[in-house]
């Protein structure tokens, strides 16, 4: 596992962001597909229909696009199957593994935002009203509980993914300064080895 510093020894074309919700996975998937000249595939999108209702076709189309040659998307709905299509196809992971702060911090402001302004975020669907978010402390209904309960996933998981995909490099970024970093050095060409060429098995 690699740390902020250290250089990526390819140039990745198919990246997965880890991370707590809240933890600024979309946000940095977008700047990783400018940095990089990837498509960036908004998973969420994919998941969600109009009223929030899981799309059927939702594992389809994440076939579909990671048998792509060039993408970058969040590491999310593991529980649905998308562990067993992405994962192999991967190249390298970002984990955002942030303080509880940070992330809390930035889960309150951007579920506030999205909730006051009524922002449209994927077929239609907007964040609930603040009185439906702060009336119940289940995690299926409220984003905050549903942070707290799934803080700990990640630390538990990488064990296990690092066993199952030996290929796929990961990158932990403890804190929003070292990514920032990290981006910077990616910029600069820290990474100028060539990517890696997807074999004919995968």
């Amino acid at each position: 596992m690699l740390s902020a510093d250290d250089p990526l020894p390819f140039r990745p074309e198919r990246v997965l962001i880890a991370g707590v919700t809240g933890s600024g996975k979309t946000s940095l998937a977008g700047r990783i597909a400018r940095l990089w000249s990837l498509e960036h595939i908004e998973i969420d999108s994919l998941f969600h229909g109009p009223n929030w209702t899981p799309r059927p076709e939702f594992l389809d189309d994440v076939r579909a696009f990671a048998a792509t040659d060039r993408w970058v998307t969040e590491w999310q709905y593991t529980s649905k199957g998308t562990d067993e299509i992405m994962t192999p196809h991967a190249q390298l992971a970002l984990w955002l593994d942030y303080p509880y702060p940070v992330v809390r911090s930035r889960l309150i402001r951007r579920t506030l935002g999205r909730s006051i302004l009524r922002t449209e975020m994927y077929n239609g669907n907007v964040e609930k009203p603040l009185w439906k978010l702060l009336a119940t402390r289940d995690p299926g209904e409220n984003i905050l509980a549903w942070q707290t309960k799934t803080l700990g996933f990640w630390t538990a998981k990488m064990p296990d993914v690092r066993e199952r995909f030996p290929h796929l490099t990961i990158v932990r970024l403890r804190h929003p300064r070292e990514t920032e970093r990290w981006l910077q050095s990616q910029a600069d060409g820290a990474s100028t080895a060539p990517p890696k060429r997807r074999s004919r098995d995968t």
